[in-house]
């Protein structure tokens, strides 16, 4: 029975690491799941629980003490919500006349309020802005864990709770200094760097917000001799639908009547208008240029380009990167740590002679300074923006692992054709056995390859019927894998296929041997024509292929050593044509006349010499070799089994976006780094500070509220990646200014 796809639940109410750390924890502890990934960045969890009912997913998370929903496929993607800024609005007015006094002081100016204004002005922030704080403190509590809403409830409430205290003792006339500014202060700065972070977040986003702004919401139908506007919905498969020059194409399909130059830019990073004619097929989402063109549609709704490419985007960074266990394991204990560093600082006062009320602020400072939000943050974020900035591109990354362990790869290992080659192959040579017609070459070649879909099957085909010949049929036609075909044509058994076949027949090339290695020198794929009789199979003759070597593959090579990374070419093909390309094409390490099976030997190989290897291909023979490689990467116009296969998809097939692939990995890489140093930094120095006395609850609390600003920032800084200035996707830069600015929902 087929495994139930991984389920998506929308939490509500996480506000640090802890958070999700406890999600995780609630999730896990139902029955029958089997994995639970919880990101802080998108607000979502991925469970895989086959069988689990999704209410008992969605109780366990409101039990933990946050809001739950399942996530269905036609969901909008997950974006944080910004938060409404009238409450911090609210808390810098109040606030601000509280801290005047210490703002001012250096000046010489006393602005100190009257102990009852400041109670007046500090009650609605500790009790009516800061609820929230309260709310979640509570539930934490309950479920016998801490978060960030309870370090800062703890501390503002002792901040606030003293100078009540103080204010009570002296009768409403206290004379020494009161602590209602550090309690609203910290407060209105907590809440305005959620508001601030949570914006920046959004911006995290945009890729996948760009994306939903291009499905259109109507396509004009033809039918019954007139053309009608219908709701995209209601468009079924075999529809021909119209589309008017500068109008965004409404479905996948293939160009039934028309022609014209399509924009595919915000989809697959090319920039130049790719022309479309009869029989060429078009994506759903791109925009049509100045013909008219009449679409046979061809896939819907979640089927699409588009709506695949959103979900390959959405899964990246929902998904949750290897160095953020790391993470998730200093959070899980991160809380109680600050509170027993908060109880240690506050008694070590007392026994060192302080009076109990600098003692208390101190410990107040610790557990305000000490947040985890930051730590949460620094790798989904990155990962978001990451992933998001490689999709506009279009490098499609699947999962967050892909992306993490690409920046260390040494190896990558290219399939040939559809990958350094264009993949459409022309039939260059055909030579017959002396006393053979060329043309039954020809139609014998046609007749074995009718039941095929290789390329070199169709070139066979298309050079008969260009030709005139007549085709008969093959007799049991079977694939010889690796190799060719063989089949019945006319009563005698035929194979054709590859030297390797012939060899492994034993055939007696003869004349034609000379022929086929000029054939092989000049870069050309060579297939034999063999008669298969009862005592010995003799050659019929030859058929040579050639393949162009795309425009990019030379420079894709050059760069990947410039950046030390090693290329190498594993090839079904013949040794002297795979040697022919790479050197073309600048490859030293050929490895040829590999089976699809040897392709993933050859590739574990490489991992077991102690290299971190990614595999680029494109076909079905590819998916094992890309399966074995640390980093699989498939060509976005090959076979749908290598890009589900693969970690990364590369839209348009070109060879120069796998360095660019592998640059953007270590630029994501470096980013997180950066973010998780900083996130440790705050928390590292900031908490000595505090427990030292040398540093001020509201000083505290700024800091707190900056560390996450901060992380999110440093995440933002991936949006300014651009790929190489060799490579066409460098051309998008200038498309991505035109991405059409999301409306907030």
């Amino acid at each position: 029975m087929a495994r139930s796809p991984a389920l998506q639940l929308q939490v509500e109410g996480m506000t640090c690491a802890s958070c999700v750390a406890r999600v995780e924890k609630a999730l896990l502890k139902v029955p029958g799941v089997a994995t639970a990934s919880v990101n802080l960045a998108t607000e979502r969890a991925t469970v895989d629980a086959p069988g689990v009912p999704p209410d008992a997913l969605t109780a366990a998370v409101e039990r933990a003490g946050y809001g739950a929903r399942i996530v269905r496929d036609d969901d909008a993607a997950s974006e944080p919500h910004a938060p409404s800024a009238w409450p911090v609005v609210v808390g810098v007015l109040l606030t601000l006349p509280l801290v005047a006094p210490m703002l001012l002081a250096p000046f010489g100016i006393d602005a100190t309020l009257p102990a009852l204004w400041q109670l007046v002005l500090a009650t609605p922030v500790q009790f009516g802005l800061g609820a929230r704080f309260y709310r979640a403190a509570w539930k934490a509590l309950r479920a016998g864990t801490g978060n960030m809403d309870l370090l800062v409830a703890l501390g503002t409430s002792a901040a606030y709770g003293l100078s009540v205290w103080m204010l009570a003792r002296h009768a409403g006339m206290a004379t020494g200094h009161l602590y209602f500014e550090a309690s609203a202060a910290v407060i209105t700065l907590v809440l305005l760097g959620k508001w601030l972070e949570v914006r920046a977040r959004r911006q995290t986003t945009d890729a996948i917000r760009a994306l939903q702004a291009l499905r259109p919401t109507t396509a004009r139908v033809r039918g019954g001799g007139t053309d009608r506007d219908v709701p995209i919905a209601e468009v079924k498969v075999g529809d021909l639908v119209v589309v008017r020059p500068g109008e965004r194409i409404a479905v996948d399909g293939t160009v039934r009547e028309g022609a014209s130059h399509v924009d595919e830019a915000l989809l697959t990073g090319e920039s130049r208008p790719v022309a479309k004619a009869a029989g060429d097929r078009v994506i759903g989402g791109s925009i049509n240029a100045e013909g008219a063109l009449v679409v046979a549609t061809g896939a819907i709704g979640a089927e699409t380009t588009l709506a695949r490419i959103e979900r390959l985007v959405e899964s990246a960074q929902a998904a949750k990167a290897p160095v953020q266990r790391l993470v998730d394991r200093v959070s899980a204990v991160f809380v109680p740590v600050v509170l027993a560093i908060a109880a240690v600082t506050f008694a070590g006062w007392l026994l060192a002679g302080s009076a109990w009320e600098p003692a208390l602020i101190d410990a107040v400072a610790v557990l305000v300074i000490a947040c985890p939000c930051a730590l949460g943050l620094a790798t989904p974020t990155a990962i978001m923006a990451g992933t998001g900035v490689a999709a506009r591109h279009g490098i499609l990354v699947r999962d967050a692992t892909a992306l993490e362990r690409a920046h260390a790869v040494t190896r990558v290992a290219f399939d040939k054709t559809g990958t350094l080659t264009e993949g459409r192959p022309s039939l260059e040579g055909l030579d017959a056995a002396p006393g053979i017609d060329a043309r039954e070459v020809l139609r014998l070649a046609a007749a074995l390859q009718q039941a095929s879909t290789h390329p070199l099957a169709r070139t066979v085909l298309e050079r008969a019927a260009r030709e005139r010949v007549a085709v008969a049929a093959a007799q049991d036609a079977r694939a010889l894998p690796g190799r060719g075909v063989e089949g019945t044509v006319d009563g005698r058994r035929l194979a054709l296929g590859s030297t390797r076949l012939a060899e492994e027949a034993q055939v007696d090339t003869g004349a034609l041997a000379a022929l086929a290695e000029r054939h092989l020198r000049a870069g050309r794929t060579v297939s034999w024509l063999i008669a298969r009789d009862a005592e010995r199979a003799t050659p019929m003759g030859l058929l040579a292929f050639g393949d162009a070597i795309k425009p990019g593959a030379a420079a894709a090579v050059a760069r990947l050593k410039a950046q030390g990374v090693e290329p190498v070419l594993l090839s079904g093909d013949q040794r002297a044509a795979a040697e022919a390309v790479a050197h073309a094409i600048g490859i030293d390490d050929v490895r040829a006349e590999v089976l699809p099976a040897d392709k993933a030997d050859a590739v574990r190989a490489l991992r077991d010499g102690g290299h971190v290897v990614a595999m680029v291909g494109d076909g079905i023979n590819d998916a094992p070799a890309l399966a074995a490689a640390d980093v699989g990467i498939a060509m976005g116009s090959g076979a749908d089994v290598a890009m589900e296969t693969a970690g990364i998809t590369l839209m348009r097939g070109d060879p120069r976006l796998v360095p660019d692939a592998l640059d953007v990995s270590r630029r994501t890489v470096a980013t997180i780094r950066r973010g998780l140093f900083w996130a440790f930094v705050y928390n590292v120095v900031g908490i000595p500070l505090a427990a030292f006395g040398w540093l001020d609850p509201v000083f505290a609390g700024a800091a707190m509220a900056l560390s996450s600003v901060s992380v999110v920032g440093n995440a933002l800084t991936m949006r300014r990646w651009k790929p190489s200035p060799d490579s066409v996707a460098d051309a998008a830069g200038a498309v991505v200014a035109h991405l059409p600015e999301p409306q907030p929902r």
